[in-house]
């Protein structure tokens, strides 16, 4: 079977192995030699690997784990402990400015991996601000927190598999509001906020031979998730890279433009964004994905995912309640307790579902908010 992706002009081929669920994905990938042959060959073999991954099924985010060893120049990789068990280069050189690898990639997903046991889980962003605005002066690019919050939401939107993205919101939040953090998760009907901001874009000058001289700019972003409930920062990281800027000092540049997310800052930040997304896939993908009732008519309960979070007719749910009380120190806590009662999905909508509730004896204990989980346990 052969499937042609048009994002790199991708080619797969599948060989399943008998009796067995391991399968060969031979994949075709290339990268613009931006800086040197060596690091396209590996941003050719992260390409290829990503691809491959996606394509089977395999956890994305577990790539962040294995491709510290593509620095390594070697005919073939192996790995232990990883979905991913051996990467074979058939072919591998560089043709028309860019660096081609065709690699076999022997994969086993695994059919207990979080993201195929649970309901995507809605994120919502906020606009990531510069917080040095001096330091966009070199070449005016001032939108370019902005520019990059709705690339790392099209990252989440068109690859992550835990996530659904639920668009950028217009307002700022923080763990010190924790309550605007969740007015925002309710309204965009989210589990998880992001937000970020760009702490570094200053630039420096490296001096060539016979006087040439060449600018680099540093790309620094801060990156935080919080829990929509309540507000508590579940995912921090700090990113960092450098990368050419090719662009004229007194020229003013487009970020909108395919001429800048091809150059090779560009490109440093693109690649940056899929980093990101690999990492809130490894961090975020096993928390409990949290569906609620949001409406109840007769034995017809409403749930707040659909087709886009993975729901499937026929599809059984366990109904949790919920309770809160407060503690010795005046702490209010919350409780799920776990019904007997099961739910079958019976309609799905694009981001909703509606499923009966069974036995109808206990139809009037659930309560707007309650919590369904995938699969009866």
């Amino acid at each position: 079977m052969k499937t042609r992706l048009a994002r790199f002009g991708l080619l797969f081929s599948l060989f399943i192995t008998p009796f067995t669920q391991a399968a060969w994905y031979e994949v075709s990938a290339s990268s613009p030699i931006l800086e040197s042959e060596q690091a396209a060959r590996v941003r050719a073999l992260e390409a290829a690997t990503f691809d491959a991954m996606q394509f089977s099924g395999a956890d994305v985010g577990s790539l962040q784990q294995i491709k510290r060893f593509f620095t390594s120049v070697k005919p073939g990789y192996q790995f232990n402990g990883s979905e991913v068990r051996e990467i074979l280069i058939l072919e591998e050189g560089t043709q028309g400015g860019n660096y081609v690898v065709n690699v076999r990639v022997d994969i086993y997903p695994s059919a207990n991996a979080c993201h195929k046991t649970q309901y995507k889980k809605g994120m919502v962003m906020t606009r990531f601000p510069i917080v040095s605005p001096q330091q966009a002066a070199l070449g005016g690019i001032y939108q370019f927190g902005d520019d990059f919050s709705v690339l790392l939401s099209r990252e989440v939107t068109q690859h992550g598999q835990s996530f659904v993205g639920r668009g950028i919101a217009n307002v700022d939040v923080s763990p010190n509001a924790p309550q605007a953090v969740a007015m925002l998760a309710e309204d965009k009907d989210a589990q998880f906020v992001v937000t970020g901001a760009i702490t570094d874009l200053s630039a420096t000058t490296d001096s060539g031979s016979f006087g040439s001289s060449q600018d680099n700019r540093q790309l620094a972003v801060n990156v935080q998730a919080m829990e929509a409930e309540s507000g508590e920062v579940i995912f921090q990281r700090r990113y960092r890279d450098v990368a050419k800027w090719p662009f004229e000092r007194h020229s003013q540049v487009d970020t909108q433009t395919a001429r800048f997310w091809q150059s090779p800052y560009g490109q440093m930040a693109r690649r940056m964004s899929r980093n990101i997304l690999l990492d809130l896939e490894s961090a975020l993908s096993c928390r409990a994905s949290k569906p609620k009732i949001v409406a109840l008519k007769d034995n017809i309960a409403q749930i707040n995912v659909g087709r886009i979070n993975g729901v499937k007719q026929g599809d059984q749910l366990q109904l949790w309640h919920l309770a809160s009380f407060t503690d010795d120190l005046g702490i209010v806590r919350t409780q799920r307790r776990k019904s007997g009662m099961t739910l079958t999905v019976a309609r799905v909508y694009e981001s909703s579902a509606e499923a009966v509730i069974q036995p109808d004896s206990l139809i009037g204990s659930i309560q707007i908010g309650d919590i369904v989980t995938k699969g009866v346990n």
